[in-house]
């Protein structure tokens, strides 16, 4: 039975809205591009509202609240970054903490979700082990914090999400949030570097491209950007201009996307994207499977519009860049870009320690003795068995198997498999350096009810 909780029509922005709040984060992007102390309030205001309306909003609607600011500011995360906006680098993830915990301290957690309780226990040894085996090269405070905020954020959302019921309406107001704020960056990208031809420097990652930030974490939230924009061409534009409207910010999008050079978050969304169909078209009636084939046609014609285009601003090194070739044209060796060669050195480190590990970020440690310079991994899976020994192998299975158990029971989220996708595939190419995979991960473990429309009641009329 749906509750007033869920009929809450606060949330229920309409289309003409939505379209306001696009513009306006469009004028956004520009204005922290060109007045210098813009991304700082703008950070201090977003902050503070999301804050605000979670502990001011009814129970009723905190739920609500909750998400929204914790997708918003995931989704602004590395805006605040690349711009000096945002408090302290870790802000994201401190923050979508803060958030889900005070969730938890008025609505509570599902006792279903206890696996996370024992997930978040066995992330503690690592520590341990870590004060014994850091050296006075690595700040153990600092250490600890950067490697463990991304997996207590997750384990703080995934706790939090579990069995929260909300409508498939409010799921979509959760996916325009995440939205929102990285359209902001792509106009910031577009204002930091307007012509994609002056800072070509051959097919590696392209900072300069990526607003002089890491491309990869840039690529990600623009890949999750495109996902986010996909779902609302296909379920959420009922008119031509819609369809238009959303179908050129998916091609903005994908085309910073795709210049960054950053292959990671490009591959992830269509990853992400294709399971988004297939669950679509299969959960789908005769009717609403021709309209899907049809705005699949109109899809198709943008993306090879998109790809086209980019493939002439980039004189071609985009294809290179795809295919595994360098500025020349000559196929690289290492696929990975020598990424495999961290792993394997991880997978050591377990195979050395496999009971407790090294200790939380003691791979760095090991690196720094035996190399001569610190090194972060890019791979959360490895970081797990290496760092944690054979509690991390029981983390992996606990984060894997859970939602998959969870999805038997509920099978309405039409996402579900697009969020583990975005956490899995990001976590082996970017870790856990941004709080976007954390928290979509816990998106996941959302019970997607349906919206039972109130019954109409006719007067009888007298005749």
């Amino acid at each position: 039975m749906v509750t007033n909780q869920f009929r809450n029509r606060k949330y229920h922005f309409t289309n003409d809205s939505y379209v306001f709040l696009v513009l306006l984060h469009l004028v956004i992007g520009v204005c922290v591009f060109y007045i210098p102390l813009f991304p700082k309030v703008y950070f201090a205001v977003t902050s503070l509202y999301f804050l605000v309306q979670v502990l001011a909003a009814p129970n009723q609607s905190k739920t609500m609240w909750v998400l929204l600011g914790c997708a918003y500011i995931a989704a602004a995360e590395s805006l605040f970054r690349m711009t000096g906006g945002g408090l302290f680098y870790e802000f994201s993830k401190y923050y979508i903490i803060l958030l889900v915990l005070i969730g938890m301290f008025y609505k509570g957690v599902s006792g279903n979700g206890y696996a996370y309780f024992i997930y978040l226990l066995l992330l503690l040894p690592s520590v341990f082990v870590a004060s014994t085996t850091l050296g006075i090269d690595l700040d153990f405070r600092k250490s600890i914090a950067f490697v463990l905020s991304g997996p207590i954020c997750l384990g703080a959302s995934a706790l939090y999400c579990y069995e929260k019921r909300i409508t498939q309406e409010q799921l979509f107001q959760i996916l325009a949030y995440l939205t929102f704020p990285i359209l902001s960056m792509m106009m910031y990208l577009f204002m930091y570097n307007p012509s994609i031809k002056e800072v070509l420097k051959g097919t590696g990652s392209n900072f300069e491209a990526s607003g002089g930030f890491g491309p990869n974490q840039v690529a990600t939230l623009l890949g999750l950007a495109m996902v986010t924009l996909t779902v609302r061409f296909f379920l959420k534009s009922p008119s031509l201009f819609l369809k238009i409207f959303n179908l050129i910010l998916l091609s903005l999008v994908s085309f910073r996307a795709l210049v960054t050079f950053s292959r990671g978050g490009v591959f992830t969304a269509i990853l992400m994207i294709i399971a988004f169909l297939f669950v679509l078209y299969g959960n789908s009636k005769y009717k609403q499977r021709q309209k899907i084939i049809g705005s699949l046609v109109l899809l198709a014609i943008g993306v090879m519009i998109t790809w086209a285009f980019t493939t002439n601003q980039t004189d071609g090194l985009i294809e290179n860049r795809y295919t595994n070739k360098n500025a020349k044209g000559l196929e690289k060796d290492d696929v990975s870009t020598g990424r495999v060669d961290l792993i394997t050195r991880e997978f050591e480190g377990f195979l050395r320690h496999p009971f407790l590990g090294v200790g939380a970020n003691g791979m760095k440690q090991i690196r720094l003795e035996e190399e001569g310079e610190i090194i972060a991994s890019h791979n959360e899976v490895s970081r797990l068995f290496s760092e944690h020994g054979i509690f991390g192998v029981i983390i992996l299975l606990l984060l894997i198997f859970t939602p998959l158990v969870f999805r038997s029971r509920y099978k309405g989220n039409l996402l579900f498999y697009s969020f583990i996708i975005f956490w899995f595939a990001t976590i082996n190419h970017s870790a856990m350096r941004i709080a976007a995979p954390g928290f979509i991960y816990g998106l996941a473990l959302l019970h997607i009810i349906n919206e039972k429309k109130r019954p109409l009641h006719r007067k009888r009329v007298i005749q």
